[in-house]
C-alpha cells in the first residue's frame, strides 16, 4: 500500500479534542480514546501540502468559493456517487451539525415536530430540543442483525403534521447504508405529506465493498425539491477542525431562505483553510480513500474475529459503512454507569456509551475503528481483560 495507516502519530499535546481530555472526561490520562468520530490518520499528503501553501501566503483574509472549488465538489459527487449537481445548488456551513440546527430554526416554528430515527447521532436530539421543537422518534427496528426503517410508523408520523425529517445516511451509529429502495420509500412518504428531508450524508464516502451510497436527492427531482444534503470532507479525510461543510439545496426557494438564515447569523463567510482542504481532497484524494476503506475493512474484520473469540456474549452489528461499530453489550450490563466504570476505570479505554444515542442505545457501546490496528488491538485487549477479570 502507498499509504501507511499503521503509523502511530502522537496527538497528545496538540489540543486534540479526542486525545487531550482523557483525564478530565474519564478520570485517567492513559485511557485509549476510541470514541469521538475523528481518525488517527494523516490526510493525503497533497492536502497537507495544499494547506501549507495556503498558510505560506501569510495574509489570512476573507475568502470566497472559486470556480475550481465548485468543479472539485461537482466532480467528486459525479464520480463517486453518480450525482450531477449545479453550482447554484451549493452553499455552505461551518459544519454539518450547525447546518442541521440552522435548517431546524429556519424551516420550523417552536413546538413543531421533527422526526429522527433512533438510535442516532446524539446532536440530532440537541438541534431539535435546544431549538424548542418536539422530537418525534421513528425508531429503527433490528432485523437479521441490522437496522431497518419502520415505514408504517413514518407514514403515520408524517401524516400527523411533522415538518422535517433528519435522515442519517449512512447511519450513525448502526452503519447501515440505506438502499435505493429504502430511500425511495422514505422519499415517497415525505413527498406525499409535504415533509422536508435533511439528509446528513457526512459518511457518504466511507462505504465498504459490496455496498453503495445513494444520495437521497439524486433519486428523483421530486426528492431533490424537498431536500437539503449536508456533506463534508471532515469524516472522509479527517479534516473536522477546518470547519467547512457543503449544503446542497436544489430548490431555489429553500436555498434562498437557508442562505438568508446563514447570513442572519453571519455564518456566510468561508473558512480560509477549509475551502483549500475541500478542493484538494476532492481533487487528489481518491487513491488515499480507496486504500483507507481497505484498511478499515481489515480493522473491522479484526474486531469481529476478536469479539467472536474473546467476548462472544457481545453482539456486534456489522456496519456497511462508516468507521463506527455498534456493539450490544447488554449481556455484560444494561446499566450505563456499569459500562462506563468498566471502560474508563477498569479497562482504560473510551468507547462511546450508547444511551446518548437514545433510549434504544442503553447497554450498547460504539467503537471508532479509524486508528492504527495496533491501537485497536490494545484497546480490545484491555476491554476483554476487564470484562473477563
Amino acid at each position: 500500500m502507498k499509504y501507511n495507516f499503521d503509523e502511530i502519530i502522537d496527538r497528545t499535546g496538540t489540543a486534540s479534542y479526542k486525545w487531550d481530555q482523557s483525564e478530565k472526561l474519564f478520570g485517567r490520562a492513559d485511557v485509549l480514546p476510541l470514541w469521538v468520530a475523528d481518525m488517527d490518520f494523516k490526510p493525503p499528503q497533497e492536502v497537507v501540502e495544499a494547506i501549507n501553501r495556503r498558510a505560506q501566503q501569510g495574509i489570512y483574509g476573507y475568502t470566497i468559493r472559486t470556480d475550481s472549488y465548485y468543479e472539485a465538489v461537482k466532480g467528486w459527487l459525479s464520480r463517486r456517487h453518480g450525482w450531477s449537481i449545479e453550482n447554484d445548488w451549493v452553499t455552505s456551513s461551518p459544519g454539518v451539525v450547525p447546518a442541521l440546527s440552522l435548517i431546524v430554526q429556519a424551516f420550523t416554528e417552536p413546538g413543531d415536530k421533527v422526526i429522527l430515527q433512533s438510535p442516532v447521532y446524539y446532536p440530532f436530539y440537541d438541534v431539535i430540543k435546544m431549538n424548542g421543537r418536539e422530537v418525534v422518534d421513528n425508531a429503527l427496528r433490528e432485523e437479521n442483525g441490522r437496522f431497518v426503517i419502520d415505514f408504517e410508523l413514518l407514514e403515520k408520523q408524517a401524516a400527523e403534521g411533522a415538518k422535517l425529517l433528519l435522515l442519517c445516511t449512512p447511519h450513525n451509529p448502526g452503519g447501515r447504508v440505506w438502499t435505493r429502495e429504502e430511500l425511495t420509500r422514505v422519499g415517497e412518504i415525505c413527498v406525499r405529506h409535504g415533509l422536508l428531508v435533511v439528509a446528513d450524508e457526512i459518511h457518504h464516502d466511507l462505504v465498504y465493498r459490496g455496498h453503495k451510497h445513494v444520495p437521497f436527492a439524486s433519486i428523483s427531482d421530486a426528492f431533490a425539491q424537498i431536500s437539503f444534503t449536508c456533506i463534508a470532507t471532515s469524516k472522509t479525510f479527517n479534516l473536522a477542525g477546518l470547519q467547512a461543510a457543503s449544503v446542497i439545496i436544489p430548490n431555489e426557494r429553500l436555498r434562498r431562505k437557508y442562505n438568508q438564515a446563514l447570513k442572519t447569523l453571519s455564518l456566510h463567510m468561508e473558512s480560509y483553510f477549509g475551502l483549500t482542504a475541500v478542493e484538494s481532497s476532492y481533487t487528489y484524494g481518491e487513491e488515499w480513500l480507496e486504500q483507507l476503506i481497505d484498511y478499515l475493512q481489515g480493522n473491522l474484520d479484526y474486531l469481529l474475529s476478536f469479539m467472536h473469540e474473546r467476548l462472544p456474549q457481545v453482539r456486534v452489528m456489522k456496519p456497511e459503512g462508516t468507521y463506527l461499530v455498534w456493539m450490544d453489550c447488554r449481556a455484560i450490563s444494561e446499566d450505563p454507569k456499569v459500562l462506563k466504570q468498566l471502560m474508563f476505570e477498569k479497562a482504560g479505554v473510551a468507547f462511546s456509551e450508547g444511551s446518548v444515542f437514545g433510549k434504544q442505545g442503553v447497554g450498547y457501546l460504539r467503537v471508532n475503528i479509524a486508528c492504527p490496528r495496533s491501537i485497536l488491538a490494545e484497546a480490545l485487549e484491555r476491554f476483554a481483560d476487564a470484562v473477563n477479570a
